[in-house]
């Protein structure tokens, strides 16, 4: 039992009952002056066990499920124990993935084992309906939408105004880990940017699906909330109006800011000026502060108080906070403390809503392991580049800026690094596409089979919905190909097309590289030969556009100088 049911409850910190046993090396939960009780905090580490299966948390078709309580830290009602096996080092089980993207950034430093059943029942569940594509990859690149709603929820919070409200998409930042996982960038969304919300299929609470209407050139922060949508429909507006499909989405509301910056001990900011905004309740003098609970919800919310009073400037603040955060729980001091990480997976987990591809501490471990090991030099904040609405007189919207926003949602789209960090790497890398393409050119030169000889089979490995199907009858009704086949999805995708073939299928690829306007760099020779109706292998990926067409521009390796970026290991102060 906690110290609650016992009648101790009065200010005790769950965490504070959890106590390192020096003879066994494991935390073990202490009730007042009763023995220790011998059981272990974490997991062993992965290979030397496995976890039990675990009950999954129940979803709710539209909206949170609600929260069964809070159970005893680390165990199940009841009195009874869990056996853990085995001895050695034991803290990296589990940093419980928070959506305030400070937590899911350092997703793997918690001890979280020993939470399981009572982390699982913090978390609530929304069924999207099939937005996204299903959940993320531990082989590609993973794109999380974490979502910061202004819904009033929560004790305290009724007092901000609006207390009524659904709440909207408030907060978003899409979060690309590279395929790599050496870096990752988190891109901001305005809220007030003008786009279209697409048709949104969206499940209701008797368990059947309502498509909720599209509308055109609305708020992005109406894809939330409004006309009953839920974080599916985010999903599916993300997908739209950056062509970046969504793994999973992360939520949270105003309580996540306030539990996460106390766990952790509050969160470093630094002032260029004093501050006294009456509608955010932020009063602070210029220099550097320590804010937490109350004062760290009014700094991410201000709107008044930096810059030109807007929220583009907001967001700037708030990719600070996010900066300041991560590289809080990051330090020597967090990830030695017992006490914080207990809190923070406490915090983390009772703020949490997510789809069900991340719905139980389970799936979120996997995760965490995915981001662990980025180094925080190599995370990139950036905002979609915007302009105000020209269709306005009083500027309160705003619309994309194409010249600006093209090359950097390409960049992400093709998985390329925004940090300083990696230009010495994608200068070697340059330098072997170049010779490697040198060497593909001399491949072109050469016969070309007929049509009717060339035997290949189509994959979709990434390409737009039905590029394979579409290039079969392509090359069948109007190049003369009778030997093709469409394979349907490639086992993985592949990061640009591609065409595999043989040493002794030369000419069949040289012959199909002019129908499909392929480039050399796109030609993949095996080393060995194939028999004599082996086919090749043709993946469509993200660059195919359609058959016949030249492939879409490789993405460019910098940055426009005018997009908006900041290093989530510098610090910087708030103007």
């Amino acid at each position: 039992m906690d110290a609650q049911s016992r009648g101790r409850a009065d200010e005790i910190d769950p965490a504070d009952q959890w106590v390192l046993n020096p003879r066994t090396g494991h935390y073990e939960l202490r009730l007042g002056d009763s023995t220790p009780q011998q059981r272990p905090t974490v997991a062993p580490p992965r290979g030397t066990r496995t976890a039990p299966s675990r009950p999954e948390p129940r979803t709710s078709p539209s909206v949170p499920q609600p929260r069964r309580g809070d159970g005893p830290p680390g165990g199940r009602r009841g009195g009874r124990s869990r056996k853990g096996g085995g001895g050695g080092r034991r803290k990296k089980a589990l940093l419980v993935t928070s959506t305030t993207l400070a937590l899911l950034l350092v997703g793997g430093g918690i001890a979280g084992y020993l939470y399981y059943d009572h982390l699982n029942d913090n978390l609530s569940v929304t069924d999207i309906a099939g937005a996204g594509t299903g959940g993320f990859k531990k082989d590609q690149a993973i794109n999380i939408l974490v979502i910061g709603t202004d819904k009033r929820s929560g004790a305290g919070n009724e007092g901000y105004g609006d207390k009524n409200s659904v709440g909207h998409a408030d907060t978003t930042i899409l979060f690309h880990i590279a395929k790599d996982r050496s870096n990752a960038t988190a891109l901001s969304i305005p809220r007030d940017l003008i786009t279209d919300i697409p048709n949104c299929p969206t499940k209701q609470p008797d368990g059947s699906t309502k498509e909720i209407r599209g509308t055109k050139g609305t708020r992005f922060n109406n894809s939330l909330g409004q006309e009953g949508r839920d974080a599916g429909c985010t999903m599916r507006t993300v997908k739209d109006l950056t062509g970046i499909e969504v793994d999973n989405f992360m939520m949270v509301d105003f309580n996540a800011v306030k539990t996460l910056s106390t766990a952790v001990g509050g969160v470093p900011v630094c002032l260029e000026k004093a501050v006294d905004d009456e509608d955010s309740k932020l009063k602070l003098p210029k220099g550097e502060h320590r804010l937490s609970g109350e004062q760290a919800l009014a700094f991410v919310r201000t709107r008044h108080a930096f810059g030109n009073e807007s929220d583009l400037d907001r967001i700037k603040t708030q990719q600070q906070f996010l900066g300041s955060m991560m590289r809080e729980m990051k330090s020597k001091e967090t990830l030695t403390s017992p006490k914080k990480f207990f809190s923070l997976a406490e915090a983390a987990t009772k703020s949490l809503t997510v789809d069900q591809g991340l719905g139980s501490i389970g799936k979120l471990t996997d995760l965490a392991g995915e981001l662990k090991d980025i180094d925080l030099k190599n995370i990139t904040f950036t905002t979609v580049p915007v302009l105000d609405n020209p269709a306005e007189k009083v500027k309160a919207t705003v619309v994309i800026n194409s010249a600006l926003a093209d090359p950097l949602l390409q960049m992400i789209r093709g998985d390329v690094s925004l940090t300083e960090v990696e230009k010495k790497e994608q200068a070697a890398k340059d330098a072997a596409d170049a010779d490697a393409k040198a060497k593909q050119d001399a491949l072109l030169q050469g016969n070309r089979a007929a049509a009717a000889d060339v035997r290949v089979d189509v994959y979709n490995g990434g390409g737009p919905k039905g590029s394979a199907s579409t290039t079969l009858n392509w090359l069948q009704n109007t190049k003369g190909v009778p030997k093709a086949d469409n394979l349907g999805n490639a086992p993985a995708k592949v990061d640009a097309t591609q065409l595999e073939y043989a040493p002794n299928q030369a000419d069949q690829a040289r012959a199909l590289a002019d129908m499909m306007g392929l480039p050399a760099t796109a030609l993949k020779m095996g080393t060995t030969d194939a028999a004599a109706k082996t086919p090749m292998k043709l993946t469509l990926g993200p660059d195919f556009q359609q058959p016949g067409a030249p492939l879409a521009p490789p993405a460019p390796q910098e940055l426009p100088k005018d997009v908006q970026q900041a290093q989530a290991d510098k610090a910087v102060c708030a103007k």
